[in-house]
């Protein structure tokens, strides 16, 4: 792979897919208000969801190891055994967000919040540095599609400057929902995913912690959570992937924290 130079957020990333489930234990809430009020906040495994065990994603560009001009970037990915666009068959009774534009394929670059794409085929504009992308096919719902072939991990280089290739044999943990904002019945109910390379999770091996609040909950199994009771106003999400020893794993991308509000409804 071609050398581009170390650059601060140094990106290591895998190929392999794994599994990781839950208890909980509790620590400093981050809200005040949420402090001074006992927690109504259940979290639930998410089962029954389609299966999608020959959908395939590929990715044509951008290569893996491009240098590329700054500015407008083109996406281009092949999808099988998947349909962008459709509604997944169960998403009325899921209960949760649900994007009126159907399933879609999920990017995430160096980390941050992903960009949804109903097209395989898409331009973005990029500034210049060193990028990580993982680009997986979600359901309408945004339930990551978890299975070895559905994900591609690629990274390349935005504009002038060398910087060093990324590592891409280590376990990573990707943040994916919830994100944003939320309003009306979509705070009943709120899907919480995350999306896991080359680790293998387990109650003996690598978990994953959320944070939720200043709540603890320890996954052993990688399946999507729901989340119910969550206040109204900002809530802070932390996820840390751990490995044997309950030590995080070093990565710059681990931990990741987010926050997302909840509305009762939109303002006037």
């Amino acid at each position: 792979m071609k050398r581009f130079a170390a650059y601060t957020l140094a990106i290591v990333l895998p190929f392999y897919l794994t599994s990781c489930g839950g208890g909980n234990s509790s620590e400093n809430a981050d809200n005040d208000a949420n402090e001074m009020q006992p927690s109504t906040l259940k979290v639930e495994r998410m089962t029954g969801s389609p299966e999608y065990p020959e959908a395939r994603l590929m990715q044509a560009a951008p290569e893996d190891g491009a240098l590329l001009p700054e500015g407008s970037v083109n996406f281009n990915f092949t999808v099988e055994g998947y349909e962008l666009g459709a509604q997944t068959a169960d998403a009325e009774t899921k209960g949760m967000a649900n994007s009126g534009q159907g399933q879609h394929i999920h990017l995430i670059l160096n980390n941050g919040p992903y960009s949804a794409h109903y097209e395989p085929t898409f331009e973005k504009e990029l500034e210049a540095g060193p990028y990580v992308s993982l680009a997986f096919l979600s359901r309408s719902y945004h339930e990551s599609v978890k299975n070895a072939g559905a994900a591609v991990v690629t990274q390349f280089v935005v504009g002038d400057g060398a910087y060093e290739a990324a590592d891409l044999s280590a376990p990573h943990m990707f943040y994916s929902r919830p994100k944003g904002t939320y309003v009306g019945d979509d705070t009943k109910k709120v899907l919480l995913d995350w999306y896991l390379l080359n680790c293998d999770l387990s109650e003996t091996g690598y978990t994953v912690r959320a944070t939720i609040n200043g709540e603890e909950f320890i996954f052993t199994d990688w399946a999507p959570r729901t989340l119910e009771g969550l206040p109204m106003g900002e809530n802070t999400i932390k996820l840390e992937l751990l490995d044997a020893t309950g030590a995080l794993v070093e990565s710059p991308f681990n931990p990741v924290v987010r926050k997302v509000m909840l509305k009762e409804k939109e303002a006037e």
